[in-house]
C-alpha cells in the first residue's frame, strides 16, 4: 500500500510543478460533486484514493483506490467507467465491529490484501447551468458491480442501480460555489448462505471558495446510511421481537426497511486547477453516528459501518 500511496503522491507533486493557465473543475471536494458535465468530445482522465482509517478497537486501514474515465458524448451528457481497488489492513480486538471480526478469524486475526472490488458504469445529464440559469441541476444513473465488502474485503456478488441528483448554486462571479450530492443505493447482495436486499443512501454539501487564483478552499459534510434488516444464517435478525423490517424491490411489495446503521462526518478541503488538470485534497472526521440495536455504535459514533477519517487525495487529467 505505501508503494500505491508514493505513486499518487509523485504523480500529484509531477503535477503542481507543470505550469499551466487557470481552469477550474468540479472535483473541489472528495465526495460532493458539482453538476458540470464534461464538453462534447472531451476525455478526462481521474484517479482518487480515499483512506478510512481507525475503529473502535485495534487498528483498522480501508484505502478505496478508484481510477476513472469520463468523456463527453454531448455538452449535457457525459459517461464514464470506474474502477474499484480496495486494499485493507486491519485487526481488531474480539469485541471490535462484526464483519471485521468475522473475517480476521481465517487469517490468525489479521487481515491485508489488496484486491479487485469491482467496477461502476455512469451516466451524468445537465439540466440546469449554475452560469447561467438560477441554479445547477443534473441528474445521474449508474450500475456498480462488487465482488468485494468495503468493510472486511471478504467476497461478495453485490449489483447495484444508482440514481443521483447534483445541485450547484454559485455566488460573487462564480468564486463561491455550494453544492449538494445526493445518491441513493439499491443493493442486491450475496455472500455465502445469504441474500440481502439493502437500500444505502448517501448524502454530500460542500462549499469552496478561491482564495487566489488557481486556489480553493471549502468544507464538506457527508451522511451515508443504510436501511435494511441484518441477516444471520440467511434469517432477518430477531424481526419480530426488536421491530427491524427487510427491504424489499418487488415493485409489488416495495419496502424500506429499518435504519440499520448511519454516520456523520466533517471536514476542510483544498483544490488546485490548471488548464488541463486539477488536485484536490482532504479529510472528514465523523462528528457522530448511530443505528439500530446490532449496529456497532459507542459514544455517539458507529464503529461497524464507519471509521474515525477519511484522508483523500484525487488527480485528474483533461484531454
Amino acid at each position: 500500500m505505501k508503494q500505491i500511496n508514493s505513486v499518487i503522491a509523485i504523480v500529484l507533486i509531477t503535477a503542481i510543478m507543470r505550469p499551466e493557465l487557470s481552469l477550474a473543475e468540479e472535483n473541489l471536494w472528495l465526495y460532493a460533486t458539482g453538476t458540470d458535465t464534461r464538453p462534447k468530445g472531451s476525455s478526462e482522465f481521474k484517479l482518487s484514493s480515499i483512506s478510512r482509517i481507525g475503529k473502535n478497537s485495534g487498528s483498522y486501514e480501508f484505502h478505496d483506490i478508484r481510477p476513472a474515465y469520463e468523456y463527453g458524448l454531448t455538452d449535457r451528457l457525459t459517461i464514464g467507467a470506474e474502477l474499484f481497488i480496495f486494499d485493507h489492513k486491519y485487526s481488531v480486538d474480539e469485541d471490535g465491529p462484526g464483519p471485521m471480526v468475522e473475517t480476521q478469524a481465517e487469517y490468525g486475526g489479521t487481515f491485508n490484501k489488496t484486491q479487485i472490488g469491482g467496477y461502476e458504469l455512469a451516466t451524468k445529464y445537465n439540466v440546469l447551468s449554475p452560469y447561467k440559469d438560477a441554479f445547477g441541476l443534473s441528474v445521474g444513473l449508474a450500475y456498480e458491480h462488487r465482488n468485494r465488502y468495503r468493510l472486511d474485503g471478504a467476497k461478495i456478488d453485490q449489483h447495484s442501480i444508482v440514481p443521483m441528483v447534483f445541485l450547484q448554486k454559485n455566488y460573487l462571479d462564480d468564486t463561491l460555489a455550494f453544492v449538494l450530492t445526493t445518491k441513493v443505493e439499491f443493493e442486491r447482495r450475496r455472500s455465502p448462505g445469504v441474500l440481502e436486499k439493502e437500500i444505502a443512501l448517501d448524502i454530500a454539501a460542500g462549499v469552496s471558495y478561491r482564495i487566489m487564483p488557481k486556489w480553493f478552499i471549502g468544507l464538506e459534510f457527508r451522511h451515508q446510511s443504510d436501511y435494511l434488516c441484518p441477516r444471520v444464517n440467511g434469517e432477518c435478525e430477531d424481526e419480530d421481537d426488536v421491530g427491524l423490517k427487510e427491504t424489499n424491490f418487488d415493485p409489488f411489495n416495495f419496502k424500506v426497511g429499518s435504519q440499520h446503521q448511519y454516520g456523520n462526518y466533517f471536514g476542510p478541503t483544498v483544490h488546485y486547477a490548471e488548464k488541463s488538470w486539477w488536485a484536490t485534497a482532504g479529510i472528514l472526521f465523523q462528528v457522530s453516528g448511530g443505528g439500530s440495536e446490532y449496529a456497532d455504535v459507542r459514544n455517539n459514533k458507529n464503529w461497524d459501518e464507519h471509521e474515525s477519517y477519511h484522508l483523500g487525495l484525487a488527480y485528474g487529467y483533461e484531454f
